[in-house]
């Protein structure tokens, strides 16, 4: 009995010691291998996990660089940075987006439109990039939102800049404004999709948008386990968007935009013939280019677009219209330089006729004999009628296209529309051709009608350069040509000639001081007044319908038994001092009427206050106080 209990004793034993071996075999191997792992780890792959530590607890970022300013010819402000707080998500950090955006709205109420928005966005863009939520915070909802930061993941709030203009909606058209990158003009650039990110649309801020941004700067951030940033590490601002002068005068832009607020809607450019600096370039009416910047909402822009007079367009640049009489002086100069003579005269009744076709003066019972001096002074049609077929269309739109009718004028002109100067080449091409030039449309081509379209500014840079000898001036709004590199020179170091004869130019240009100074000019009534200078000019009126014979016969007025916007439009172009020209100026004043009664007197307010403080004494003085008056 005892040696069975001994023997059942060993079997136990044994059994006990081989399970106990193999527990004892299987853990060895596991320690084995565990070891063999924390050996591979923490030694073999120690480099890499340190590195992958590293960017798990260092995140970098990519920082927006401040925007350049954009100043006026004396160094004022026209375009600035301000600062501007904004909430983002990142998308990645969030987990659950919707969840997320929930719990905001709690504090700062998003409409369905917003939430549609950041959910595309999100949807659009890399999971670790931010998406604005909103922009323009106040400092209450900054706070309540870094209250509630826990319970907010992927929520953060970022501190921009956000573009400021001073002076709004004096500087609108020219300057333009900036506003959110659209898918369509992202390139791949990450600096495109950064939250609060905007692009220059229009304008100046447009058309040098390259050297306005800037270059990217970078930041690196030590993150706990929830994405909260607990220390900047590294940071790199990179550099600042170049700073952008101006040629306007923001003085003298003021003042024109005051003025021409008196109708409903005009356009004005002056600009030094000598140099073709614009220092003033006003359209109205205008628009808050600070609404685009903050964000524009949808009904906003639905108001500007539905505006019929067209307060986003800049009328200086891209509107076209009939020049008038004020073409007339381009049909004098191709008159002498075909070798006409100036004193022949020719009989206006007040009419013309052209087969069975009656084209009339603008004066009902005629001017008289007219030799092109008078015919200038007075503005009559008869006497330009017979002198345009004389020479014809060819001739004319050749001049025309010597005093930059016709075509773009300027070298940074946002928005700077063609114009059309119609020959023979041009109908062929635009109406096939079966539809042969015809002398009817001579006849109207020679008082600045039919099929002729020009722009102000077109407008203002063909009186420059009668103003300033023939010279080949080009209008820029930039003192220099800006680029992402840098700045290059002026394309510019003399303006070449367009070829006329000085004795030519003498001749039309103290026509024009006629037209202004003589009783019996068509601005007389707008003289300069107080001043020890002159201005010589021309009028025009432009119709933008025909006038039938039943109206003509029954006495209706043209413009005062009108609707609006069937009034002719108003016109005047003109330079000063006369003895020693250095501004030129444009106005056209839509349906306004008469180029005498109404576009006149506006260029001669406007010129006079261009005069008083004549901006080109020192286009890069800084201290307007310190400035000097003028002397003559």
């Amino acid at each position: 009995m005892a040696m069975k209990r001994d023997t059942t004793e060993q079997d136990r034993f044994k059994l006990f010691t081989r399970r106990a071996a193999v527990i004892g075999g299987i853990k060895g191997v596991l320690l084995t291998a565990l070891l063999g792992r924390l050996y591979y780890l923490q030694v073999v792959e120690a480099d890499r996990f340190t590195t992958l530590a590293d960017e798990n607890r260092i995140n970098f970022r990519l920082l927006p660089p401040p925007r350049g300013p954009i100043l006026d010819r004396f160094g004022r402000p026209l375009a600035v940075n301000r600062k501007n707080y904004r909430v983002v998500i990142v998308r990645e950090q969030a987990k659950d987006p919707e969840e997320v955006l929930d719990r905001l709205s709690t504090i700062l109420p998003l409409t369905d439109r917003e939430r549609k928005r950041i959910t595309r966005e999100m949807a659009k863009k890399r999971s670790f990039m931010p998406v604005t939520v909103r922009e323009n915070l106040t400092w209450d909802q900054v706070a309540q939102i870094e209250v509630n930061s826990l319970d907010l993941p992927g929520v953060s709030i970022d501190v921009g800049l956000t573009r400021f203009y001073p002076v709004g909606e004096d500087v609108a058209h020219f300057l333009g404004y900036v506003a959110a990158v659209s898918e369509a003009e992202l390139t791949g650039d990450p600096l495109l999709e950064l939250p609060g990110f905007r692009i220059g649309k229009a304008g100046i801020e447009r058309t040098y948008d390259l050297a306005l941004r800037g270059k990217a700067g970078s930041s690196q951030v030590e993150v706990n386990a929830f994405g909260r940033v607990i220390q900047e590490l590294e940071r790199d601002d990179g550099l600042r968007g170049q700073e952008v002068q101006l040629t306007i005068d923001i003085d003298l832009q003021s003042v024109a935009m005051k003025r021409m607020a008196e109708e409903r809607s005009a356009s004005c450019v002056v600009m030094d013939v000598q140099t073709g600096d614009v220092v003033v370039m006003a359209s109205v009416p205008s628009f808050d280019p600070n609404a685009f910047a903050r964000g524009l909402a949808y009904r906003e822009w639905q108001a500007l677009m539905s505006n019929p007079l067209a307060p986003m367009q800049n009328k200086s640049t891209n509107g076209l219209y009939h020049p008038g009489s004020v073409f007339k002086m381009v049909v004098a100069h191709a008159l002498l330089d075909a070798g006409q003579d100036p004193r022949e005269r020719v009989y206006c009744p007040g009419h013309y006729d052209v087969g069975e076709d009656r084209f009339h003066c603008w004066k009902r019972h005629g001017h008289g004999h007219m030799n092109m001096t008078d015919a200038l002074v007075q503005s009559c049609d008869v006497y330009f009628y017979e002198m345009a077929l004389r020479i014809g269309i060819d001739r004319i739109s050749a001049m025309a296209n010597r005093f930059a009718l016709g075509g773009r004028t300027g070298v940074d002109l946002p928005g700077e529309a063609d114009g059309i100067i119609p020959n023979r080449q041009w109908k062929i091409q635009t109406f096939g051709k079966d539809k042969g030039w015809r002398r009817g449309e001579t006849v109207h081509a020679g008082i600045g009608q039919g099929y002729m379209l020009t722009t102000p500014v077109q407008l203002c840079a063909m009186v420059a350069r009668m103003a300033n000898g023939g010279q080949a001036i080009v209008p820029h709004l930039a003192t220099k040509q800006y680029s992402p590199e840098g700045t290059a020179p002026r394309p510019y170091a003399e303006w070449p000639s367009i070829g006329l004869k000085p004795e030519h130019l003498k001749l039309v240009k103290d026509a024009m001081d006629g037209v202004v100074n003589n009783a019996e000019g068509t601005a007389f009534k707008a003289k300069l007044v107080g001043l020890d200078a002159r201005m010589g000019g021309k009028t025009g009126t432009a119709q933008v319908r025909r006038i039938t014979m039943a109206e003509r016969e029954k006495g209706v007025k043209k413009n005062e038994d009108l609707p609006w916007e069937e009034r002719d439009h108003a016109l005047f172009v003109g330079y000063a001092p006369t003895d020693a020209p250095r501004y030129a100026i444009a106005v056209v004043v839509e349906h306004g009427g008469g180029g005498g009664a109404i576009a006149a007197p506006m260029a001669r307010d406007i010129m006079t206050a261009v005069l008083k403080r004549d901006p080109a004494r020192d286009p890069g003085a800084r201290n307007l106080a310190a400035m000097p008056q003028r002397q003559r």
